[in-house]
């Protein structure tokens, strides 16, 4: 049976004041659940603060616009790490990390962190589960309080103090004068890579650039089992035809910029024909090839790839699996003349995988 590959936006999942958190559904894009991938995102407003939290899946969280600041306890950890982030910002977060963001009170503009994880260990199939640790609905308010009580040393009032106190969920407003811990360089170290600023691994005039995020760069991937590139085109350029060989699933989110995406499926049948802009997602199958060709406004986008170091075979280009391929066999194959073999050969010797137009 078929499965809708149309892109998706997100739908609001709960917020006020200080923020909202979005998230795509199953329901909206069955694929989530085919791959189990889960994917949201968190758009913080000046002040706002999401209040701490762990998830049922590992995740990598991307900033798309903005600065703050993010919390992070690790298993087992004595101390949070408190890292400054900003947009092209990518971190991988294991399972079991506890983490909360923050928004500046004299922030300009909004903190938007995505967020896409392997949710194949966790309650739902295509959709994280958070659990949070204080809140109207958070871990405090759930158990009674004899137990808040008895666990942290409280008497039976304080412990109903403390309960009482927190009528929000999951995003609050900071008040005038609250303020957090300040981001720390060190902490920073090892947690976080600016994919804007990382050397690139692919670089291509007037054709596009990638930086690949794998154990190398953010050893924390590993523990994730995920890995991550940002890809950007010019205008009017074209990614290469390609597939992951290695079994993965290729999550894509559209952060800026617009054009066309073809999918290819099995038996040859285009299975995804459309055009895309800045807040759609889309999820490629195993084995599919996908290729996609940037308006005038080129186009930027934020994978991750089910495996922490993909590979990728290209069907095009001077690394293309046509070039490896014998000329009697790519004649014979495509059932035609041997001049005919020569002169498709004979193309994009010079070009890798980003095509700028002619």
């Amino acid at each position: 049976m078929a499965v809708d590959l149309t892109p998706r936006q997100p739908k609001k999942a709960y917020g006020g004041e200080g923020g909202a958190y979005y998230e795509w559904s199953p329901a909206d894009l069955p694929m989530l659940g085919v791959a189990s991938i889960g994917a949201a995102k968190l758009s913080l407003a000046a002040g706002g603060l999401s209040l701490p939290s762990y998830s049922d899946s590992a995740k990598v969280a991307y900033v798309l616009q903005g600065t703050g600041t993010c919390g992070i306890v690790l298993p087992e950890a004595t101390k949070e790490k408190v890292v400054g982030v900003k947009e092209g910002d990518a971190l991988a977060l294991p399972f079991g990390v506890v983490t909360w963001w923050h928004n500046a009170p004299d922030a300009t503009t909004e903190l938007i962190v995505l967020f896409l994880g392997d949710t194949s260990k966790g309650h739902k199939a295509g959709q994280f589960t958070n659990f949070q640790l204080t809140g109207a609905n958070g871990i405090f308010t759930g158990f009674s309080t004899e137990f808040v009580g008895r666990a942290w040393d409280l008497t039976q009032d304080d412990a109903t103090k403390l309960v009482s106190s927190q009528p929000a969920s999951g995003i609050v407003k900071l008040g005038a004068g609250q303020k957090l811990p300040a981001p720390s360089d060190e902490d920073r170290k090892g947690m976080a890579l600016n994919c804007l600023e990382a050397p690139l691994d692919v670089d291509i005039k007037n054709g596009g650039r990638v930086v690949v995020l794998n154990t190398q760069n953010l050893p924390l991937v590993k523990e994730v089992g995920l890995g991550a590139d940002l890809v950007r085109i010019d205008a009017h350029s074209m990614c290469s035809p390609g597939f992951s060989c290695d079994s993965a699933y290729q999550v894509t989110y559209i952060v800026r910029g617009s054009g066309r995406v073809q999918v290819v499926g099995t038996d040859g049948k285009r299975v995804l024909e459309t055009q895309v802009e800045g807040g759609y997602l889309f999820i490629v199958p195993r084995f599919f090839v996908v290729s996609k060709i940037a308006d005038a406004s080129g186009l930027e986008w934020f994978s991750i790839i089910t495996t922490p170091n993909p590979i990728f075979s290209h069907l095009a280009g001077r690394t293309s699996v046509w070039k490896a391929i014998s000329p009697e066999v790519l004649e014979a194959s495509f059932n035609t003349t041997p001049e005919m073999e020569k002169l498709f050969r004979s193309k994009r010797l010079d070009s890798e995988i980003f095509f700028a137009p002619n």
